[in-house]
């Protein structure tokens, strides 16, 4: 089901998903006169302080999501771990954006790997794994060390591990919980930058400045915009999203992991995977930017004209993780900076409570 023409101020936009980027574009909605109610099964979900309804009920409650959708004008999600089944019941009763091919697509690592290579995109060399034959035989193609994957339900590093020289083979299929899986090819980049864009349901595109993404743990912590790339590679991740969005008919924003790599002494990009939904490496648009990718994936789902995507600003962005966020005070008195804090109600090592953009002129 497509919507059929913009959404009215007052309009209401269904969320699944109560985490932190629920409530950010619970919050980017309501500067647009546009309310939101959210549906998740936690109680002390953070998105449910600042939205206009709730429901608090199980994604498999077909009861509970018949009378979401009753309520809502258009039905989005925060995180690609919706239940198919959930987002198919819903797609039936109001619009859903972004569909459900790109949902189905991400939620797989192999689909998604082989989808980006079909639309003629570098992946890592990739092979499926579905037992321990599967995996010797992926191991004597493609060689180590290799990243063994689950191919469902892995973020922040979760559901993977490394196979090194010496990894036993029994072990590391035990270590995913021997379940199907994808081994991945180990790549050789010198970082890891992202691409987030936005595409509506006329076909425009919006696409924001690259960020340089880093690691620690698998969990990223900064972004710096804008990334120490060539002119020709950011051009060519623009690309790479335009591509991305076209085929899978996107509406919404979406997050796209590349690695940079050098090849003959030249920049070369690498998917690494696609997130359907605003994401982590995105959050720098909410001070360095008039519209913020959470804005714009309002304005995308809702129907409305798509936002400059343009940077007054220089940022980089810190997400601060469990105690980090205790420093609030301190983050206050610095100048040029913006702070975002989750509400979350506890706080954990390694849990993203909020995050900081700190602002330095734009140099060009």
């Amino acid at each position: 089901m497509r919507l059929e023409k913009p959404l009215p101020p007052n309009s209401v936009i269904g969320i699944l998903g109560g985490g932190q980027l629920g409530r950010m574009l619970a919050l980017a909605a309501a500067r647009l006169g546009l309310q939101c109610h959210i549906f998740a099964p936690e109680p002390e979900s953070p998105a449910f302080q600042v939205a206009a309804a709730h429901t608090c009920a199980a994604y498999a409650d077909e009861k509970a999501l018949a009378a979401f959708a009753a309520a809502v004008d258009v039905v989005t999600y925060e995180f690609e771990n919706v239940p198919a089944e959930t987002a198919a019941l819903l797609g039936r009763l109001k619009p859903l954006a972004p569909g459900a091919e790109a949902l189905a697509t991400s939620q797989d690592r192999f689909t998604e790997k082989t989808f980006l290579s079909k639309i003629g995109l570098a992946t890592a060399p990739f092979a499926a794994v579905e037992d321990g034959e599967s995996l010797e035989k992926a191991i004597a193609r493609i060689g180590r060390p290799a990243i063994l994957k689950t191919r469902r339900f892995g973020y922040d590093g979760k559901g993977q591990t490394t196979l090194e020289a010496d990894t036993a083979l029994d072990r590391a299929w035990a270590a995913i919980g021997a379940k199907p899986a994808i081994l991945e090819g180990f790549v050789a980049f010198e970082k890891e930058v992202s691409v987030i864009a936005a595409r509506g349901w006329d076909g425009a595109i919006a696409v924001y400045d690259v960020p340089e993404n880093h690691h620690a743990g698998h969990i990223l912590r900064k972004s710096i915009v804008p990334a120490a790339i060539a002119s020709e590679t950011e051009a060519e991740a623009r690309d790479i999203a335009a591509r991305i969005t076209t085929a899978l008919d996107y509406v919404g924003v979406i997050g796209v992991e590349l690695f940079l790599a050098r090849e003959d002494g030249r920049e070369r990009l690498i998917v690494n995977e696609i997130a359907p939904r605003v994401h982590n490496s995105g959050h720098w648009t909410m001070d360095a930017c008039l519209v913020s990718q959470f804005e714009q994936h309002i304005r995308a789902v809702a129907g409305w004209p798509l936002g400059s995507p343009d940077r007054h600003s220089n940022v980089v962005m810190t997400n601060l993780l469990g105690g980090e966020a205790d420093s609030w005070r301190d983050l206050a008195r610095e100048p040029h900076t913006g702070i975002h804090l989750y509400g979350k109600a506890e706080s954990r090592p390694g849990r993203k409570m909020g995050h900081v953009n700190r602002l330095t002129p734009r140099q060009d």
